[in-house]
């Protein structure tokens, strides 16, 4: 999935489920999917994380409620942005944060809890890899747009973010130890 109408069909059918409509630090949810998905593409991640990134809260996520598409249609969001990038989503939106991000660090294994199956499984680096760059560019979008969350999370965001550095890109953390750091 590359710039010009890709992003247009992904981004019309986020404004179609409403995204443009429910509020979220720095204006709409909208606003800050387009946002998230430039600060991947400034870290130069690839066109399949971007989208992932674009489309992260379709299924809504441990830490915002509302669902664009119920994960019973998976396969709709996955021929719109392709198989990889889909399957990105569901495993950022399904992160049990509570019980992942204290196991996060510089490992390659880790084990993930899936918040609406309560399955646990491992994925591999890439993946890894992938979710933590989204992480990083939501949190980031987020604390810049909303200085409560930023007083309230930014220590232990960072706190995150230094342990799992070796995971991230380069770009990624050095943003997070700007925006984040003490």
């Amino acid at each position: 999935m590359g710039p010009g109408p890709a992003w247009s069909r992904a981004e019309a059918f986020l404004r179609d489920r409403g995204a443009a409509r429910l509020p979220h630090p720095g204006g709409t949810l909208l606003e800050h999917l387009g946002r998230v998905r430039g600060l991947l593409a400034a870290w130069g991640a690839d066109s399949r994380i971007q989208a992932a990134g674009l489309c992260h809260a379709t299924y809504g996520t441990d830490g915002f409620d509302e669902t664009l598409l119920p994960v019973t249609e998976r396969a709709v969001l996955a021929e719109l942005i392709g198989e990889r990038a889909e399957a990105l989503v569901y495993l950022y939106a399904s992160c049990d944060r509570g019980a992942v991000y204290p196991r996060l660090g510089d490992v390659e294994a880790v084990v993930f809890r899936d918040r609406f199956t309560g399955a646990e499984h491992t994925p591999d680096e890439a993946d890894l890899r992938a979710f933590l760059e989204i992480t990083a560019a939501n949190e980031l979008d987020v604390t810049a747009h909303n200085a409560e969350l930023a007083r309230r999370h930014g220590a232990a965001l960072h706190g995150l973010f230094v342990r799992s550095g070796g995971l991230l890109s380069r770009a990624a953390r050095d943003a997070c130890a700007r925006q984040l750091g003490p």
